[in-house]
Formats: structure tokens, sequence, C-alpha cells
């Protein structure tokens, strides 16, 4: 059973830092993707960066030179560290955890990777979430 605990969320000025922290438990082969996402009231879900076991990120374009995801395999942590914060990222964080997905190139040639930022529905296992509030 896979449990994700988020961490590290809190109230913050604008241009300010904040690290947020998932604590994974139960991951295994079949969990190897994990993301960050984050969901205002009223708002559908939007994916912030996803990061594979390997460690090779992607993020979505608002994000981009701000934002840093990494993880720690040995420790099954995963984290977000947010510079210079903007109001707009004040948000509901969560952690995301899922398998790899087909994806065929050219040629059809088959590979697998993770869940794209806006695939939050291609992730399985989710935290409860933590506050990010960024004031202007």
């Amino acid at each position: 059973q896979v449990q994700l605990v988020e961490s590290g969320g809190g109230s913050v000025q604008a241009g300010g830092s904040l690290r947020l922290s998932c604590a994974a438990s139960g991951m295994g082969d079949g969990t190897p993707c994990m993301a960050w996402f984050r969901q205002t009231p009223g708002k559908e879900r939007e994916g912030v960066a996803t990061i594979d076991r390997g460690g090779s990120p992607s993020y979505v374009d608002s994000v981009k030179g701000r934002f840093t995801i990494s993880r720690d395999n040995a420790e099954n942590t995963l984290y977000l560290q947010m510079n210079s914060l903007q109001s707009e990222d004040t948000a509901m964080y969560y952690c995301a955890a899922g398998a790899l997905k087909r994806k065929y190139g050219k040629f059809g040639l088959l590979s697998f990777v993770c869940p794209g930022t806006h695939e939050y529905n291609e992730y399985n296992y989710w935290g409860q979430g933590t506050q990010v509030t960024v004031s202007s």
C-alpha cells in the first residue's frame, strides 16, 4: 500500500522560498514516477513537475527556472524547492506517484515514460496535500 505524506507548506511573502517534502512508503518497482500537482478552489488540478526514478525532471512552463523537483530514492522522499514565489503559486500542493506509460515514437518505436504534468489522471497514488500561501 503506497502512502504519501506531504509537509513543508506555509505562508510566505512574494519573492520568498519554500521547500516541500513528500515522504513515501510502500513504493515498489510499479511506481517509479513521482510528481507535484497543485489545485486552487474551483480550478482543475494543475501539474507542476514530474520526475522519474533516474531523476530526470519535467516542469510546467509557469514554474521553469523557479522550482526544482528532486528525489532521494534511498530515503523514499520527494522534494520541491520553490523560489521566487508569486501570488499565483498559492494553492494546495499534492504529491503523486504512478507507473510508467507506453509511448510510441517515430517508426512505431515503443518506450516507457512517466506521465506528464498534464496527465494527473495517470497517477494512481496521492497524498493529502500541503497548503502554500503567497502574499503580495
